[in-house]
């Protein structure tokens, strides 16, 4: 089984628990206004690799993500466009004793009886999902990503009922997604939620501005800066207020 890879971070420290194996995929059906890898957007680019290829890599790090509690993290792009890659690569993982996280949108999530099926029998195999939760509002959802949200807040709702273990991320972008009305909205959103671990803020940067220019694309949020430290603080204070709260 071989699977469309962008690239590859051997010792990620951000994407889910200890050092992390983080293998990006290639396609998204986002179009994130933030996005600092929109080089991973077309789906039928990237490097093919095989499930062998791959997991003969992983174990030559294995030391380290016992040392840490690490693991591996697929990312991308997308994951869920390729689940069955997925379901084949983590089975292989959860062989040799690996941690499974996805860090995914939630783009691509469906209830039809076909991708239902896959992504229940992925889940056996996933520890830990990463869901990233772009904007609460379904219209500034589509402004901001080209795409509403309603599907992705069902995939939410869907992984609290099945009590798969998941981790909140928020990207944080001044005037947009920092308004304390959308904060507080998410908030309760996540309040209804019986899985999740932790909430992260992600701060919007500008890190991934001259890879939208290198392929000819029209950069929306040009002008638009990090936000504040106190912004930051504000958004982890309202919405980590559902522990509080629970």
């Amino acid at each position: 089984m071989n699977g469309r890879i962008h690239s590859v971070e051997t010792c990620g420290t951000v994407d889910g628990p200890g050092l992390r194996y983080v293998l990006f995929t290639q396609g998204c059906l986002l179009r994130c206004q933030f996005c600092h890898n929109p080089d991973t957007w077309k789906i039928k680019q990237g490097n093919e690799m095989s499930v062998e290829d791959i997991v003969k890599d992983i174990k030559t790090y294995l030391p380290f993500f016992q040392s840490t509690g690490g693991g591996v993290t697929v990312s991308g792009g997308e994951p869920l466009l390729q689940v069955e890659f997925l379901i084949e690569l983590f089975k292989e993982l959860k062989k040799i004793g690996v941690h499974t996280t996805i860090d995914t949108s939630g783009g691509c999530f469906s209830r039809s009886p076909r991708f239902m099926e896959k992504l229940n029998e992925l889940l056996k195999y996933t520890d830990l999902v990463l869901l990233d939760l772009k904007h609460i509002d379904a219209e500034g959802h589509k402004e901001l990503t080209g795409m509403t949200n309603t599907h992705i807040l069902d995939l939410a709702n869907y992984l609290s009922e099945q009590n798969v273990r998941v981790w909140i991320r928020h990207v944080l972008v001044p005037g947009i997604s920092d308004k304390d009305e959308y904060l507080y909205r998410l908030s309760d959103f996540i309040a209804t939620l019986n899985n999740v671990d932790k909430i992260e803020i992600l701060p919007y940067h500008k890190l991934g501005i001259y890879k939208w220019e290198s392929l000819g694309l029209e950069y929306k949020l040009q002008g638009v800066e990090p936000p504040s430290e106190e912004r930051v603080k504000n958004a982890e204070d309202i919405l980590n207020r559902v522990k509080v709260l629970g």
